[in-house]
C-alpha cells in the first residue's frame, strides 16, 4: 500500500521513512535544516511571513542558499557520507537550478526533512528525488562544536 507520502516521495518505498513529528506550519525544511522550528524561511518577496537572513539576496538560486548556510558555519563539502564531528546539510534543486529543499544529515547517517507544511520525517537522502524537489545539488558541512538551534 502506498500511503499520501510516497504518493508526492515515490522514492520513499526504496529505504524506507519514519514520520518524526505531525504536519505543522510554523517552519519549513529551510529552518528545519538549520535547527530553527520558529520561522517559514524562504527568500521571497513576502518578507513579512517568509523569514530570510538581512544581508542575503531574496532570490531564488543556490548561491543565495548557500550564503544563507554559510552564515551559520557550513561550507561547500564533496561528499554526503556521515564525517564525524560534522554536521550536513544537503540542498535540491528543481531541473532549472531554483532550490526546492533542505535536508539535514543525523548522525546516524540517514537525513531529516521537513516536507513542507506537511511532517518531519527520517530518510536516506535521495528518496526525496523525483518531480516534488528535483535531486540534490549541494552538500554542506560545519563542524559540530558550532551547530546550534536558531
Amino acid at each position: 500500500m502506498v500511503g499520501p507520502l510516497q504518493g508526492i516521495f515515490p522514492g520513499l518505498t526504496r529505504g524506507g521513512y519514519q514520520i518524526t513529528s505531525p504536519k505543522h506550519r510554523d517552519y519549513n525544511c529551510i529552518a528545519w535544516a538549520l535547527g530553527d522550528t520558529g520561522n517559514w524561511w524562504w527568500p521571497g518577496p513576502d518578507a513579512e511571513h517568509e523569514y530570510w537572513p538581512p544581508g542575503i539576496m531574496r532570490e531564488m538560486t543556490i548561491p543565495s542558499f548557500q550564503a544563507a548556510y554559510a552564515l551559520f558555519g557550513y561550507g561547500i563539502c564533496e561528499s554526503e557520507q556521515v564525517e564525524p564531528g560534522f554536521e550536513k546539510v544537503a540542498l535540491f534543486a528543481d531541473p532549472q537550478g531554483s532550490p526546492t529543499h533542505a535536508a539535514r544529515q543525523l548522525p546516524s547517517g540517514r537525513w531529516t526533512s521537513k516536507l513542507g507544511a506537511m511532517e518531519d520525517i527520517e530518510h536516506d537522502l535521495h528518496d526525496l528525488e523525483g518531480t516534488a524537489y528535483g535531486s540534490v545539488v549541494l552538500v554542506m558541512k560545519r563542524p559540530v562544536s558550532v551547530a546550534h538551534g536558531i
